[in-house]
C-alpha cells in the first residue's frame, strides 16, 4: 500500500536490498542497524529515515521486518524497552505484524509469537532463499510460518522482493521449511561438487559437459548457476561457508530434538568445516570442490 509505514532492522546484505524494495513499491520505510553507518547509506540510496533503536523504527509501523544474524539477535530486537514489540501498536484485529526473515531456529519464532501475542500484536517466521542476488533482483523465496490473519497483512509488502510467497503452517514452520531447504543444498553442491572434481579428473570439457547434463536429470540451480565457476575456483559471491554452517547446526540441532536422520548433512557441515579451516570462511557454498582439488 504506497505510502503504508513499515520498519527494516537489519541492513546486512540480505536486508540491504530487500529494504530497498520496499521503499521502490511505495512503502515509506524506517530502518535500522546496529552499525549506524549502513543506516545512513540505506537513507542516502533509498530515501525514508533511520532511527536509533528498534522501538524507535517500529513506532507507527504497520509492519516490522528484519533480517539478523541468530536467535540471540532476535531476542535483542525484539524484547525488552528498546526492542521492536516495545514501539509496536496492538489492537483488537492483531496490531502491527513482525515479519523476521532471519534463518533461526524453529524455538525462537514460538517463542516470539508468543511474546507477541501477549502485546497483541501479530508474528510471523519468514526465513528466505535466493541469496544475496535474489534480494537484489527480488526473486527470493520466502518460506512462512504464523496464523493466516498476520499473513495477509503482510503478503504484499513480502512481494516486493518475493517471487513465491508461501505460508507454510503455524509458527516455526518457515524455519522449518527454511532448514529442508538447507538439508537439500547441502548434498546437491556435495553431489556437484564430486562430479566436477572427477570430470575434471576424467579430462573432460567441464563446460561442455554442464551443457549436456543440465539438460536432464542431473539439472539444479546450483549445477546451472555454480558448476562452471566452482570448475574454475571461483568462491567470491553466493552463500557464505560461516552462514551454511550456521544454518546447519541449525538442521542438525532439530534433527536431534525430533529424531530425523541427517547423515549426509552432517557429513557435508564438516566437510565445510575443512573449507573454514582453509580460509574459506567468506567463500560461497559452491568451495566443497576445493577439498577434492587441492593438492
Amino acid at each position: 500500500m504506497a505510502g503504508e509505514k513499515v520498519a527494516f532492522l537489519g541492513l546486512g546484505v540480505m536486508g540491504f536490498p530487500m529494504a530497498g524494495h520496499l521503499a521502490k513499491a511505495g512503502y515509506a520505510v524506517t530502518v535500522y542497524n546496529r552499525t549506524v553507518a549502513k543506516s545512513a547509506a540505506w537513507v542516502a540510496k533509498h530515501g525514508g529515515a533511520s532511527a536509533p533503536t528498534p522501538a524507535a523504527a517500529a513506532e507507527g509501523a504497520s509492519l516490522v521486518f528484519a533480517c539478523v544474524g541468530n536467535d540471540d539477535d532476535l531476542r535483542a530486537i525484539t524484547l525488552g524497552p528498546d526492542g521492536a514489540f516495545s514501539g509496536m501498536a496492538p489492537s483488537k484485529n492483531g496490531g502491527a505484524v513482525f515479519v523476521d526473515h532471519t534463518t533461526a531456529s524453529a524455538d525462537i519464532a514460538r517463542e516470539l509469537e508468543t511474546a507477541a501475542k501477549e502485546r497483541g500484536l501479530g508474528f510471523l517466521d519468514a526465513p528466505v532463499s535466493g541469496g544475496q542476488a535474489g534480494a537484489e533482483n527480488g526473486q527470493l523465496t520466502v518460506m512462512v510460518g504464523g496464523e493466516a490473519a498476520s499473513f495477509a497483512k503482510a503478503e504484499a509488502a513480502m512481494k516486493a522482493y518475493g517471487k513465491a510467497v508461501t505460508l507454510m503452517g503455524p509458527a516455526g514452520s518457515g524455519q522449518l521449511a527454511k532448514m529442508v531447504n538447507q538439508i537439500c543444498i547441502a548434498g546437491l553442491v556435495q553431489g556437484l561438487a564430486e562430479g566436477v572434481a572427477f570430470a575434471q579428473k576424467a579430462g573432460l570439457d567441464v563446460e561442455k559437459l554442464l551443457g549436456v547434463i543440465s539438460k536432464g536429470a542431473a539439472q539444479s540451480w546450483q549445477m546451472e548457476n555454480r558448476g562452471k565457476t566452482m570448475a574454475e575456483g571461483k568462491f567470491d559471491f553466493g552463500f557464505a561457508v560461516d552462514w551454511m554452517r550456521k544454518d546447519l547446526g541449525i538442521c542438525l540441532a532439530e534433527a536431534r530434538r525430533n529424531g530425523a536422520r541427517l547423515p549426509v548433512a552432517a557429513l557435508v557441515d564438516q566437510f565445510y568445516a575443512e573449507v573454514q579451516a582453509s580460509g574459506g570462511r567468506r567463500w560461497d557454498t559452491s568451495s566443497l570442490i576445493h577439498l577434492l582439488t587441492k593438492p
